[in-house]
């Protein structure tokens, strides 16, 4: 015997706004029966059968390739390519309403066609269906708890995987093609991974984020973001911290669940702190800490939410001999030795610089040094960054990776920088690169723990102002236009 709500049938919308509600409609009714059924479970009864609710699925049906008038060519998302059957299956779309509201509102603009909204036949696994508060089946005993996969759905990793994002997956015949990167399951559990590593809740993310791999720059930009709620006109309204630990600009109302935040007894594995802007607009910032592999972790989870655009800030060895140590390294082309991302995007694949994210980096460093022209070029250095996963590189014999690094023309070398940037071209997320030389292992100059300490002193607070002023350029252009057509295959997405 199966338990399901009421069914509700799929339905055609040319309004946003409308399809958008319908959405809702769905997905609130879904949640709020698995919620009750698993209440009911966890109080010890019998439900006699197995439960079931499933996502909300959006579809769009396209006879031609004529659309109803030429798009917008500063857009390169908002629209399908070709005749077909679209669809995908949606999540959380009190979190997402912007965003999926875009998406609704540019493909019925772009096409002469309805929308169509209904209950698609994906489950919703029971882990997905809690809040961030709700810990219901904290109470039942470890048989009970195993019962569970008998009576409701758990998480299927074989509905989870990323071929849409990676150009792989081809839909069976008579399947519909996709309408966006993710399904609803993949961006249900990237959400419970974030909640896991970040030590925040995803509604706290903004559409700008910023990477380092350093505490140095978290300590500095909790400084900064405690400093900007002291000023009743400051732009961000909230600051974040691990914890959901909110604090509030002065004068500003507390939120409704800012009470229930409390500083962790620890650190999460990968922190974020978040400056807060009224539109989603402010600025998140990850501690990703060392290795290519934390770096591939925070990206996977965070390109869900969609973010305009994603910055590494962070240290790195200077290459060449003219550099020195505090000099800036505006990344252009990269050289991938992370292997993390191999299976995913082949290292044949070039990882191309963004005209505007460049701009904006470049622009940054003349704002924030006052420096320009031959002075800036003196410290600021564009060039090919070369990310191992190996730390103890300069140890391997016969200098081949020296050899490697020379004959790609590399300048500087890090762990992190070509695993955030290859994330960003896989799932179409704008990024860029800042890095500041903080050792040159080639030449003799090697970190020393006095020395180290005051450079990083010495140089955060200016590197991260660089990057905040690098998002606020950004952020004052229009951000859709962000999106560039460099990271879009030839059988793209709808979806942004």
């Amino acid at each position: 015997m199966h338990h399901q709500p009421p069914f509700i049938a799929p339905q055609r919308f040319t309004d946003a706004d409308a399809a958008l509600a319908q959405v809702q409609h769905i997905y609130d009714t879904s949640l709020q029966y698995l919620r009750d059924m698993l209440r009911r479970y966890v109080a010890g009864e019998d439900l006699g059968g197995h439960v079931r609710a499933c996502y909300p699925f959006v579809r769009l049906h396209s006879n031609s390739v004529l659309r109803k008038k030429p798009i917008d060519k500063h857009l390169s998302y908002g629209f399908v390519a070709s005749p077909g059957h679209y669809e995908t299956t949606l999540t959380r779309p009190e979190l997402f309403a912007d965003y999926y509201h875009e998406q609704f509102r540019l493909l019925l603009q772009n096409h002469d066609l309805a929308l169509e909204v209904g209950t698609s036949s994906q489950p919703i696994p029971i882990h997905f269906s809690l809040g961030d508060y709700d810990h219901l089946e904290g109470s039942m005993s470890a048989e009970r708890r195993l019962l569970m996969r008998d009576v409701f759905d758990l998480p299927d990793l074989s509905m989870m995987d990323d071929g849409i994002a990676n150009g792989t997956y081809q839909p069976c015949p008579g399947e519909p093609f996709p309408l966006a990167l993710f399904t609803a399951p993949r961006v249900d559990y990237s959400l419970q991974r974030l909640r896991h590593y970040s030590g925040t809740s995803p509604e706290h993310f903004q559409n700008f984020v910023l990477f380092t791999n350093y505490q140095f720059y978290i300590d500095e930009f909790v400084r900064m973001g405690l400093e900007a709620m002291n000023d009743a006109g400051s732009p961000y309204i909230a600051f974040v911290q691990p914890g959901n630990v909110v604090t509030r600009r002065a004068g500003e109302a507390e939120g409704e669940l800012d009470a229930l935040g409390q500083t962790p007894p620890r650190l999460p594995q990968m922190p974020a702190y978040h400056l807060v802007r009224a539109d989603g607009s402010g600025i998140s910032m990850v501690n990703i800490g060392v290795g290519p592999a934390n770096a591939k972790t925070a990206t996977d989870h965070i390109a869900v939410l969609r973010p305009h655009a994603w910055l590494m800030l962070g240290h790195c060895a200077g290459l060449r001999n003219t550099q020195a140590l505090g000099d800036y390294v505006l990344a252009h082309a990269y050289v991938r030795e992370d292997h993390v991302l191999d299976e995913d995007l082949p290292v044949w694949v070039p990882i191309p610089a963004l005209a505007e994210i460049q701009l904006a980096l470049e622009a940054a460093v003349e704002d924030v040094t006052g420096l320009s022209g031959s002075a800036l070029k003196g410290i600021l250095r564009t060039g090919t960054v070369a990310t191992t996963d190996n730390r103890n590189w300069e140890l391997l014999p016969d200098d081949k990776p020296q050899r490697r690094f020379s004959q790609s023309r590399a300048v500087a070398l890090d762990m992190e920088s070509s695993t955030i940037a290859a994330n960003g071209f896989r799932f179409r997320v704008p990024y860029g690169t800042l890095l500041c030389v903080s050792d040159k292992p080639l030449h003799g100059e090697i970190k020393l723990p006095g020395m180290a300490n005051h450079f990083y002193r010495e140089r955060v607070d200016q590197h991260l102002r660089i990057g905040i002023r690098a998002l606020e350029i950004l952020r004052a252009r229009r951000p859709e236009a962000l999106h560039s057509r460099k990271l879009r295959s030839f059988n793209e997405v709808a979806f942004q």
